[in-house]
């Protein structure tokens, strides 16, 4: 039996990095799956993974940054698995590394949008197909940027990100005692594509205290733990998983 056995989850930003390994992860644990991204051809291929080793899982490309795209991926999950128990709102981008002052509304709208209003549109249809099972799981990729530090050109993600943190409270204060857990994960420097090339990656690990970034599996694990009931009494919390990151500044 695994840690997630007859749990059904639904993970957006699926399609790579933090989201594939988790997937990846959380299928082998024993949840069912819907899963989410842009990018269909890579979604696929992840979905064809999980299926080879026996998972069970459903592939729901589209925009986390639409309203419809989550009633999408609900929908999935109730109509193939029954309901839903967890789920990992992922997606995110960078946005533009810019000083605050050079970055344009569109640009700023895009990156709160990709990071902070997908987590609310998410969350907001993902409650009620929880409440209906007796609780559930929430989690939110959150960062050490905007929560601990301050990066240059970063204002923008950083917003985004810290915006994270006030959902996870606020869904905490409504809804903790009808069994909802929301919580956000704070990764360190990751090597995903996002990180950059490898100079970008060997500056990153300088900023943690163990002098490395982490690999995409590490962050899936830390997961792991909130989308469990190994984490039945963490709610409202910010897990950082971030290799002493936000400890040594």
């Amino acid at each position: 039996m695994g840690m997630l056995q007859d749990k059904v989850g639904i993970i957006t930003g699926a399609s790579s990095g933090i989201g594939r390994a988790a997937a990846l992860l959380f299928s082998a644990q024993g949840a069912a799956l819907v899963l989410n991204a842009r990018g269909e051809a890579a979604l696929a291929d992840v979905g064809d993974v999980i299926r080879a080793q026996g998972g069970q899982v459903r592939i729901v490309a589209g925009d986390a940054g639409l309203p419809e795209t989550h009633e999408a991926l609900v929908a999935a999950a109730v109509s193939a698995f029954g309901g839903l128990d967890i789920a990992f709102n992922n997606a995110a981008t960078i946005g533009p590394i810019k000083p605050l002052a050079d970055v344009s509304v569109v640009e700023w709208q895009q990156t709160l949008g990709s990071s902070l209003t997908s987590a609310f549109l998410g969350s907001r249809c993902q409650i009620p197909a929880m409440l209906a099972r007796g609780g559930g799981s929430l989690i939110f990729t959150s960062s050490f940027v905007g929560t601990s530090v301050g990066l240059p050109g970063m204002a923008t993600y950083a917003a985004a990100k810290a915006g994270l943190m006030g959902l996870v409270k606020g869904i905490t204060a409504d809804y903790a005692a009808q069994g909802i857990r929301a919580n956000a994960l704070l990764p360190g420097g990751t090597d995903t594509a996002m990180a950059g090339d490898e100079a970008q990656k060997e500056w990153a690990a300088g900023l943690h205290a163990m002098k490395r970034i982490a690999r995409p599996e590490e962050i899936a694990q830390a997961a792991l733990f909130l989308a469990s009931s190994m984490s039945s009494f963490v709610a409202g919390s910010a897990l950082f998983a971030d290799g002493g990151n936000a400890a040594v500044k």
